[in-house]
């Protein structure tokens, strides 16, 4: 009775041990919060653990001042502290692990501020020779020279939560609207594009001189949309989003060498019509999300970049996206009084100074260009055999700012007509598979592609495709 009386106390001693051990660690051991979710005041009263950047330092005789944040929103965490907790290392750019207490603040402008208990170190920054200086605004050419460090400043931090959140939208509009992703491959053999701006796949290291690795020759991308075709014979609404790949030698403020593209293919359709529903739905849809998602970082680029801005693209969303044909197009350039470089008679192709005109003629609001000339339009086209001028069922969406963004058309489903265009650009036998799919349950359909990097520019005002994308490639320049 001895022995079960000692057994049953020492089980008891041991249990409160373990159960005030246990309390003693809830209680000492933070939550480890991002500065987002401090800054939200959800954790008021708490004991909590934040890491991020110093963004800056305010060092006074009563207490210490810091800004941290850890790019989970544009807002930084105000760490207020003894000086005691002062360190030398502690400067503009440098790593740190704060810890304390989640407080309100008696300033207006940030609803907490962290009470430091401890403040550690984590990584030094030398800010003499950091290229980004405290409480200066730097503009995107300058950030533009340290791709490896521009991620520190607002401006491109904010840039990069907005693309995200675009891309979160585009996905999300697809999804919703019934649309199955399609993961293309990077690697083709196919040019769709017909325009031999390719980028050519060789091994480093070829085993043989006379053999291709794939045992024929194999390009980077300029689009997924022939591989989004074979699948829309299965699918009637498909869509990819990822990098395609140009080899434009091109230093343009428009162009990259490696960008992403935004491509949908839609089956069951013999109208032009369901194609522009589904660009200007995606435009809206991903702008309203990031105008309501990202509005502090938006206004990073409508206030201190591209000011006035938000007006011109809260105007795009306001009435319906014009529509004119090719033909009528280019009655409006061939009517102004505005000198072109470029010609303007029927049957060429419209430059970029012939795209803003057309956007500003309409009122600096989006304007599709339908019916363009079948001889300026790739195999796949289809041809408006009906038309009294021999066109394609072709649509281009020009916006303000930027120029052509969205690029779409009809497929050609008739086969005779199909092959009889393949004969005649010489592509009737790298393309019998393409023949196959109108052999075997062919439908009409449609698609088109957008440029997400373009998109950028035109809901930000940026002038500079190099400025939306993390590591831009051009030609003569690849960095990291």
């Amino acid at each position: 009775m001895l022995r079960a009386a000692a057994k049953t106390l020492y089980s008891t001693s041991v249990s409160r041990r373990i159960l005030l051990t246990l309390r003693h660690f809830s209680k000492k051991t933070p939550r480890k919060l991002r500065v987002s979710e401090a800054i939200s005041g959800s954790a008021l009263g708490a004991d909590i653990q934040v890491s991020g950047w110093v963004r800056s330092v305010r060092s006074q005789k009563a207490n210490l001042f810091l800004d941290v944040n850890d790019g989970s929103s544009l807002q930084s965490l105000q760490i207020v502290a003894s000086p005691k907790l002062n360190d030398p290392l502690l400067t503009f750019g440098s790593a740190v692990e704060v810890r304390g207490t989640l407080k309100k603040s008696q300033h207006q402008k940030q609803p907490v501020e962290l009470e430091a208990e401890h403040i550690h170190v984590i990584g030094e920054c030398n800010s003499v020779d950091f290229p980004f200086k405290i409480k200066e605004r730097h503009n995107l050419e300058y950030i533009r020279q340290f791709p490896h460090l521009r991620g520190r400043t607002n401006a491109f931090s904010a840039l990069l939560r907005i693309r995200s959140e675009a891309t979160s939208a585009i996905h999300s509009y697809f999804k919703e609207n019934g649309f199955l992703h399609i993961h293309t491959p990077i690697i083709t053999s196919n040019d769709c594009e017909g325009a031999g701006e390719l980028f050519q796949i060789e091994p480093s290291c070829p085993e043989s001189e006379d053999q291709n690795f794939f045992s024929v020759p194999a390009y980077l991308t300029v689009s997924g949309q022939l591989h989004l075709e074979v699948l829309s014979g299965s699918f009637s609404r498909v869509y990819t989003f990822g990098p395609t790949f140009r080899a434009e030698n091109s230093q343009s403020r428009r162009h990259l060498a490696e960008f992403y593209m935004v491509e949908a293919e839609v089956a069951f359709t013999q109208s032009i019509q369901d194609l522009t529903k589904v660009m200007e739905d995606v435009f809206r849809w991903t702008t309203e999300h990031v105008l309501a998602r990202c509005a502090h970082d938006v206004d990073v680029f409508h206030k201190h970049v591209t000011p006035g801005h938000r007006d011109a693209v809260e105007a795009m969303l306001k009435e319906r996206f014009h529509v004119i044909t090719y033909s009528e197009a280019i009655n409006i350039l061939n009517r102004s009084c505005q000198t072109f470089t470029f010609p303007t008679n029927w049957g060429c192709n419209l430059q970029t100074e012939h795209e803003k005109y057309l956007v500003k003629h309409c009122g600096e609001r989006p304007v599709f260009v339908t019916d363009y000339p079948y001889r300026l339009k790739p195999f796949y086209a289809r041809d408006n055999r009906d038309s009294p001028e021999h066109t394609a069922a072709a649509v281009d969406l020009l916006v303000p700012g930027v120029g052509e963004l969205c690029g779409g058309s009809l497929r050609e489903e008739r086969l005779d007509l199909l092959r009889a265009r393949l004969e005649e650009v010489g592509l009737e036998d790298t393309y019998s598979w393409y023949l196959d799919l109108r052999r075997f349950g062919s439908v009409p359909h449609g698609g088109f592609g957008m440029g997400f990097e373009r998109y950028l520019l035109c809901i930000l005002g940026v002038d500079n495709i190099k400025d939306v994308i993390p590591f831009p490639r051009f030609s003569h320049s690849c960095l990291l």
